[in-house]
């Protein structure tokens, strides 16, 4: 078998606190359409009795984002030992200006909103929506050079920090703006 196994991410499902807030959410501050609901009293895969509704987003490129509310199940939490700003959803937007754009509208409307932050490869946001997910909007700004340099050290680095667990400094140039410099005299 040659090649990737996977086409493509069929969807990426979440568990949300309500459907319909959900969707309009998602809908005012991404922009995304409501495409699919799915509703059942039991699981289809395991035949358990569970209510559920299952909404599904189009996230733009043949992506789907979905969430299921679960209303007779416990109110749904986070892992107590994994930082907030680890799990998390980034999308990908088309140019600055929209990120910037969306940022007003969530701020506008009191959503807090960390960023811009420079990563480099890209500039992103950060904020949570209503069920307590983080979501990351990225704009690339990279080039075909840092996409090259990174290459370069990968496994350089994955190997030293099996070794380690300390970050290795390959690439160290991501966030210590020296990539800023480059090509200039």
């Amino acid at each position: 078998m040659a090649g990737n196994l996977i086409r493509k991410v069929h969807h990426v499902a979440y568990r949300c606190k309500d459907a319909k807030q959900t969707v309009e959410w998602y809908g005012k501050y991404l922009k995304m359409d409501f495409i699919l609901a799915i509703a059942e009293d039991a699981v289809p895969s395991t035949g358990e009795a569970d209510p559920y509704m299952h909404v599904f987003l189009d996230a733009g490129g043949g992506n789907i984002l979905a969430f299921f509310e679960l209303p007779t199940r416990p109110e749904m939490g986070r892992d107590p030992n994994t930082p907030a700003w680890t799990q998390h959803l980034a999308l990908e937007v088309g140019s600055m200006e929209e990120m910037l754009a969306t940022k007003a509208r969530l701020e506008a409307d009191g959503i807090e909103v960390v960023g811009p932050t420079d990563h480099a490869l890209f500039q992103s946001i950060y904020f949570f929506d209503p069920s307590g997910h983080r979501l990351e909007l990225a704009f690339n700004t990279g080039t075909p050079e840092m996409l090259k340099r990174l290459d370069e050290v990968k496994w350089d680095m994955i190997n030293e920090w099996a070794v380690t667990r300390k970050a290795p400094q390959h690439a160290r140039w991501m966030h210590d703006g020296s990539y800023k410099h480059w090509g200039r005299s």
